[in-house]
């Protein structure tokens, strides 16, 4: 799932924008005079789906009655989420404050940036167990520091973060009826694609419907090329940077082993080892091929959980292990650190604002983060008494869904600890316990991810203009080199293009802006 950013602030929409949101938003409401009330505050949030208020209940109100405060929750859709910001922030009245990353993105706080308070000061006053987690933690202030110093939203550390996002998938039927070990090197990831591609693999007597590897909807390029070191980190405005150990950055599509790498993977396309239609087809034919309604007619894919990626086949694959390459090593995505920002914004309009950081406070303890992510005590989640966590089993097997039914999950204010996910047991056969069980045979490839750094409104503009002809231009050439080939000879002049579309400020920006990040943890 990903966060809606929209810029939409055109007069002409606002009086359609705010019937729409006077239908669509519902709220927890209390009496047309509760704003009076000495405790009363107004809370806004916004919900991927109407999957009612029970992730209000537990937890959520035992927090509001322990602080003795009255909370007036108004929630809103994602579906209708674009318009109902754009007459929210057009408007003069205001919810006391915002709560979860869906609601605002960094370039739309930047944007209204007026219309939130600092809370640096307002912090170190009213929240002493947020206070006491960033001087442990200097993640946890750095990721949430503006460019101008000031903080204007809280920050999260979720529970279960993967180490690694999406990983390949390889059919282990296949593999046994062929009689192939796993593959372990991009050597042996070619041999074993040819058998894929040339023998009945599914065993349907149909030598010529297996597809050795499939787009899985993660960059499936980069993805098959991981072998030269052609990682990805999360979030698009770091995608395709890198950091080492020295701390240094790289921009992946000019650096020497992207060029190897898609220079191996051309041949493996032109071996028909990789889906010829891999540029033109969208997404749901991709998956409509993976998950075949008769055999398994795909090999090797990546995604989160081999369910999500192949249906009804999930049970013929496992995780394949990452492949090593001509330097030896190998190399997988990263998922990142699970840390992000905007999980609360506090208004200008708030009368108290540090009566709603005190409350949501509670928000940064053990007990709260389990509960704020998969679900409150007894119905979700239970507390042992040895201190340890065990997360129920769904009712209904949907494991994902019932905790986003029953919590605030991914959104909101939370911390878990480096040592808090070894004293959780979740059910391993669904939901997260699913993916953290399948990462186990990558992980410790898993490289360093470029972390979630902000840009100043000056850069963000920049950005805005550099970066679509940029990437714009790398995705064209990426397509024409995999299925053309010819990057040796076009190297030169690809990197000379990118200087004239301004790569150097590109650059430039994104270096400022993790060194920032990184002056920032050291406050």
């Amino acid at each position: 799932m990903k966060k809606t950013s929209v810029n939409r602030l055109v007069a002409a929409s606002l009086v359609t924008a705010l019937s729409l949101g006077l239908a669509a938003c519902q709220s927890n409401k209390k009496g047309d005079t509760a704003s009076q009330k000495e405790n009363h505050f107004t809370v806004a949030t916004v919900r991927w789906q109407d999957w009612g208020k029970d992730f209000l209940k537990g937890f959520v109100a035992e927090a509001e009655k322990k602080a003795k405060v009255d909370v007036d929750w108004k929630i809103y859709l994602n579906s209708d989420w674009a318009d109902q910001k754009a007459v929210l922030m057009a408007g003069g009245k205001l919810p006391d404050a915002f709560l979860g990353s869906i609601s605002f993105s960094d370039s739309d706080l930047s944007v209204f940036k007026n219309r939130f308070i600092p809370l640096e000061d307002l912090i170190d006053k009213h929240m002493p167990n947020l206070s006491k987690i960033m001087k442990k933690d200097p993640n946890m202030r750095a990721i949430v520091t503006d460019p101008d110093g000031h903080i204007y939203s809280l920050p999260k550390r979720e529970p279960r973060s993967p180490k690694v996002a999406n990983q390949l998938y390889i059919n282990k039927k296949w593999l046994d009826n062929l009689g192939l070990d796993m593959p372990k090197t991009y050597e042996d990831l070619v041999a074993v694609s040819k058998a894929f591609r040339d023998k009945d693999a599914n065993g349907n007597g149909n030598v010529s419907d297996e597809i050795p590897f499939e787009n899985g909807g993660v960059d499936p390029i980069l993805t098959y090329a991981l072998p030269f070191g052609t990682v990805i980190s999360p979030g698009e405005s770091g995608k395709y940077w890198t950091v080492n150990d020295k701390k240094e950055i790289t921009f992946t599509p000019t650096a020497d082993y992207y060029k190897e790498g898609l220079k191996w993977v051309h041949d493996q396309y032109k071996e028909k080892l990789i889906d010829q239609e891999i540029f033109t087809q969208d997404s749901s034919q991709a998956e409509a091929k993976r998950q075949n309604n008769g055999d398994a007619i795909v090999g090797i894919s990546a995604g989160w959980t081999a369910d999500a990626l192949f249906g009804k086949h999930a049970a013929e694959y496992v995780p394949m292990p990452p492949i090593t390459g001509p330097d030896g090593k190998a190399y997988v995505h990263a998922d990142g650190s699970g840390y992000g920002r905007n999980e609360l914004m506090i208004t200008d309009q708030a009368k108290d604002p540090g009566k709603i950081l005190a409350f949501f406070d509670q928000f940064y303890t053990e007990d709260a983060t389990i509960q704020t992510f998969y679900g409150s005590f007894d119905k979700a989640t239970k507390k042992n008494d040895d201190g340890t966590y065990t997360v129920l089993e769904a009712p209904d097997g949907e494991q994902d869904i019932f905790a986003w039914v029953n919590s605030l999950r991914s959104f909101g204010p939370k911390y878990a600890p480096d040592d808090f996910n070894k004293k959780v047991t979740l059910p391993k056969g669904a939901g997260d316990g699913l993916k953290l069980e399948a990462q186990k045979v990558v992980e410790d490839a898993a490289q360093p991810a470029f972390p979630n750094v902000m840009f100043t409104q000056e850069e963000l503009n920049r950005l805005s203009v550099i970066s679509v002809d940029i990437m714009s231009f790398i995705q064209t050439k990426q397509a024409h080199w995999v299925t053309e080939g010819g990057i040796d000879k076009e190297w030169d002049e690809y990197l000379a293009s990118l200087d004239k579309m301004g790569l150097k400020e590109y650059k430039s920006i994104h270096q400022a802006a993790y060194d920032r990040y990184l002056k920032n943890e050291k406050k």
